[in-house]
This record gives C-alpha cells, structure tokens and sequence, in this order.
C-alpha cells in the first residue's frame, strides 16, 4: 500500500539517488527548501502529513525520474521489497461516461479499456482515467491519467472521481457526503459547486495518484 512512511522513503530514495539531500531535492524542485525535512513530515497535532501529488510533480521534472520509478522506491517496511509494474486499465473521462465500463460499485469491466504499465500498489481493482476539461487546473490538466482505487475509503476532502446515474463523469474535490446529499467541487474557481441527490449518484471513488 502506498503508506505515508513508504512515500516519505521514496522522496528520500530519490534525492539519495541523484546526490543530494532531501532539502536540495526540495530546491532543486523549485520549492521551498524545507518541504521534505523530517520534522515537517508529522503536524503539530500528530497527524501525518504526506507529500502534495504537485510537489511530487515538481520533483520528478526536476529530476528527470519517471512516476514508475518513484514509486519503485517505495520500499517495504524491512527496507528491501519493491512494487512490481503491472497493466492496468485505462479510458477517458468522456468514455467512461457510456454503460459497460463499470459495475454498480464502480469497479472495471467489459471491454474497450487500454491498458498503461503502472506499479503495483496492492489494488487488483484500480484503474486510470484520462482527465479532460479545465475544471481541476492546477491540480490536475488536460490528459493527466488519474489512478483510482474503488476500494479504498473516501473522505470529505479527498479528490474523486464521480459518477451520476445519468452517465455524467467528473472529478473533483468531496466537500461532504451525507445520508442524502453528495457535494463536491472543483479546484477551478471558474466552476462553482454541485450538490447532488443521493439517488442521483451511481458511486464515488478515491483517486490515489495522479501521472503528470
């Protein structure tokens, strides 16, 4: 799984691999210079904190590494196991809109999916999504591929990805989900929120990674 002391030791793996410190990975990125220092890794309260999908970005240009590299670097906790690369599926945001593509829980099937090689991060289930549309700029652009993981719990405040019972795809940010209500929203201030009836959603599912 993709655990936050697993991604702290890729960043570091990372900044090992091309000589420097994590404070020079974090310069060299262009951000400031004490992002990844370990005292900044926990929050005054005790919560972790984990590394943004954008600093990560960052990094990885800086470097030149490429995600699956990365995250060939999340070792396990005896420091020596590695994620394998395994294909996975993969379809437009527009596409994934048509029946046949998901089941009522919103995992994959049927056919017409391709497939991108990407690590193996326990999920037998997740799948990407190729983002279309300005809605999420910064976060996420035209044809950056999301990994979504059906499986994995959702929290207010997590980015998503959306499905309607009318076919409508979207991914955004979950503002709260109550017993009757889903409203989410999107990083673009140019798009104001949507609330949606409970029965209007076919399902909500977690993006946990996205490749830039």
């Amino acid at each position: 799984m993709l655990t936050h002391p697993r991604i702290w030791a890729a960043i570091d793996g990372l900044a090992k691999r091309h000589g420097m410190s994590p404070s020079g990975l974090a310069k060299k990125a262009g951000l400031d210079p004490t992002t990844f220092n370990v005292s900044k890794r926990i929050s005054r309260d005790g919560k972790p904190r984990w590394p943004s999908t954008e600093s990560v970005s960052k990094v990885l240009g800086a470097t030149g590494a490429t995600i699956e590299e990365f995250l060939g670097l999340i070792v396990s906790e005896d420091g020596v196991a590695r994620f394998g690369l395994r294909r996975i599926p993969i379809i437009g945001l527009a596409q994934a809109g048509e029946r046949g593509f998901f089941d009522d829980a919103g995992y994959p099937t049927g056919n017409g999916w391709d497939e991108i090689a990407f690590p193996d991060i326990g999920d037998p289930s997740a799948y990407g999504l190729e983002i279309s549309g300005d809605s999420m700029v910064p976060v996420y652009r035209n044809g950056d591929i999301v990994i979504i993981s059906p499986a994995a719990g959702v929290r207010n405040g997590d980015r998503v990805v959306v499905k309607t019972v009318e076919g409508e795809v979207m991914a955004k940010e979950l503002v709260r989900r109550t017993a009757k209500r889903v409203e989410v929203a999107s990083v673009n201030p140019a798009y104001p929120p949507r609330v949606f009836e409970l029965r209007e959603i076919a399902w909500v599912a977690r993006i946990i990674w996205a490749s830039q």
